[in-house]
């Protein structure tokens, strides 16, 4: 009962987040607001404990976080943009374990070269999630919200396969450059190779499913959920990284999927996805704060035990560490910024100019979030039996101060520095929206035209000939609005958008009466519950269509 307990409280903490987070006069991450709540809980009047053990915490948290991420991240980008993604990615995740490792060894010696990696490792991963939950949705320029996105996807991989490098170096006492970089490239690319070749699979499983099953949604919906944990655990059966496994997954997973399934299917996906990811995330932010008064006194105890060390230097060793962090990713995407330019110069190609406040705003935008706080609560206990992990505690403590300082620095900084990056008037993605959407309603005009002619030459009876006239004049016209909503002369697109804003209004105030009625006849007990299902149902996807970017931004 204590389980059951403890998940269904912290289920309720990660609701009340949400809630605080909006109702909160003052504007900042929802991160924030699920450690304060974590910590809260962890105080005396509640007293809640949660404990995890290091590889269910792994197992529960990491693979769903990363699939989803990997099936949702743009694909095209993510190829368009593979350099600096890659620079970023890889480039910096070993410049940040080396250069803040010696760092922290400098700053802190009674941590280890080997921990002080380890903790480096844990730390290179970054939470674009936790970016756009500070600057909001859509405000960063489209090409580096997709790098930073990239980063975030791949740097979680690498800097988690680095971490388990470095956590068996401390197990084991020893290290080899040569095979280390030789097995991390057997696990990495076995880890793609696995997660690619069983997201083939268990989709081809899918659709036997689906045959088999009338392609009940919620059967298909079930089987997909189960995929992220089948890739992380056959990856690590085979001794290869489940992380990148599950990653690969969610990136094959796109084309897999291309064509398949139902739109009930997928919506009810899409929204499970959505859920799940909410939950998950709150609940390693909301353990994160849960933490946070046991690992201040067991990190004290640490610092204490290596030299006596009073509390405000382990708060001075985050702030620092967090510095660090960010002067580190400045000076590397400076320097791969004026390498390009200069690769680019050396070919006789058009040299852009090097935005200062474009390099800052990729360097603040490296928070620290969920990954890493999953990361390092997975540092074993012991090195071997009865032997602690040497200074465990201190390593999370350092780790839970940096996401905190990172997400504040964040905060306070990046709405201040993002005003001054240039944004071009209209960006790729709105240009090619707008151009997907006049294709659309082109596609649809022509298909309507030419179902009528078919349809008109199957009917004898001149009412009914009528009748099919009308209902495809009144189709065309909804489509000749659209079409003229996408046009580039402003008055007429003005006014078709004017239109369907009046369109929309009206359809809503006729779906708002159909519930109303709805619930009242039910109340009524005019209708049984099923019924009531079915139509609340049609009527909640009718809102949902119409909720949808109806009006053009051009």
């Amino acid at each position: 009962m204590q389980i059951v307990f403890t998940v269904l409280m912290l289920l309720l903490a990660v609701a009340m987040s949400g809630v605080v987070s909006r109702l909160s006069p003052i504007r900042l991450p929802l991160p924030l607001f699920q450690i304060a709540i974590g910590a809260l809980l962890a105080a005396p009047a509640f007293g809640l404990k949660v404990r995890f053990d290091p590889e269910l915490f792994l197992l529960l948290f990491i693979p769903p976080l990363l699939f989803v991420d990997g099936w949702r991240i743009p694909k095209r980008q993510l190829y368009q943009l593979r350099g600096p993604i890659l620079a970023l990615a890889l480039g910096l995740v070993i410049f940040t374990v080396v250069g803040v490792g010696y760092f922290i060894h400098w700053l802190i010696p009674a941590i280890s070269l080997p921990v002080a990696f380890a903790l480096g490792a844990v730390l290179s991963p970054t939470d674009a999630v936790a970016v756009s939950a500070i600057v909001g949705k859509n405000r960063l320029p489209t090409r580096l919200q997709h790098v930073l996105e990239g980063e975030s996807l791949m740097n979680d991989a690498s800097g988690l396969v680095a971490f388990k490098f470095a956590i068996a170096a401390v197990l084991t006492g020893s290290f080899s450059l040569w095979q280390a970089s030789l097995s991390f490239l057997v696990i990495a690319l076995g880890g793609l190779a696995v997660g690619g070749a069983l997201a083939w699979l268990l989709s081809l499983g899918r659709r036997m499913v689906a045959r088999w099953t009338d392609d009940e949604p919620a059967i298909q919906v079930v089987l997909l959920m189960l995929t992220p944990f089948a890739a992380y655990l056959v990856a690590e059966h085979f001794g290869v990284s489940g992380i990148l496994s599950a990653v690969a997954a969610g990136i094959a997973m796109t084309y897999t999927e291309s064509g398949q399934g139902s739109s009930a299917m997928r919506l009810q996906s899409n929204s499970v996805w959505s859920m799940l990811e909410f939950v998950f995330n709150g609940m390693t932010f909301i353990l994160l704060g849960l933490q946070l008064p046991s690992v201040i006194g067991l990190a004290h105890a640490d610092a204490r035990e290596a030299g006596n060390v009073p509390v405000w230097h382990l708060f001075a060793y985050v702030v620092a560490i967090t510095v660090a962090l960010i002067a580190l990713r400045f000076m590397w995407v400076w320097i791969t910024y004026h390498l390009k330019s200069f690769r680019m110069l050396l070919q006789g190609s058009p040299v852009r100019r090097v935005n200062t406040w474009v390099i800052l705003t990729t360097s603040l935008s490296g928070v620290r979030g969920s990954i890493t706080m999953a990361g390092v609560l997975t540092v074993p206990l012991e090195i071997s039996t009865g032997i602690p992990f040497p200074g465990r505690d201190l390593l999370i403590f350092l780790a839970t101060g940096v996401i905190l300082c990172s997400l504040l620095l964040g905060s306070s900084l990046l709405p201040l520095v993002l005003p001054r990056v240039p944004t071009p008037a209209e960006t790729m993605k709105e240009k090619e929206e707008r151009e997907a959407r006049l294709r659309l309603a082109l596609a649809a005009q022509a298909g309507l035209e030419q179902a009528q002619v078919r349809m008109d030459k199957e009917l004898a009876d001149d009412d009914a000939k009528a009748m099919l006239a009308d209902i495809a004049a009144t189709l065309a016209q909804i489509y000749r609005n659209r079409i003229d909503a996408e046009s580039d002369t402003a008055e007429i697109a003005q006014r078709a958008n004017q239109h369907r804003n009046f369109e929309r209004d009206l359809r809503m105030a006729a779906i708002y009466a159909q519930r109303t009625e709805l619930y009242r006849l039910r109340d009524a007990r005019l209708i049984d519950d099923d019924v009531f299902a079915v139509l609340l149902r049609d009527v909640d996807l009718a809102e949902n269509w119409l909720s949808g970017p109806l009006v053009s931004k051009h």
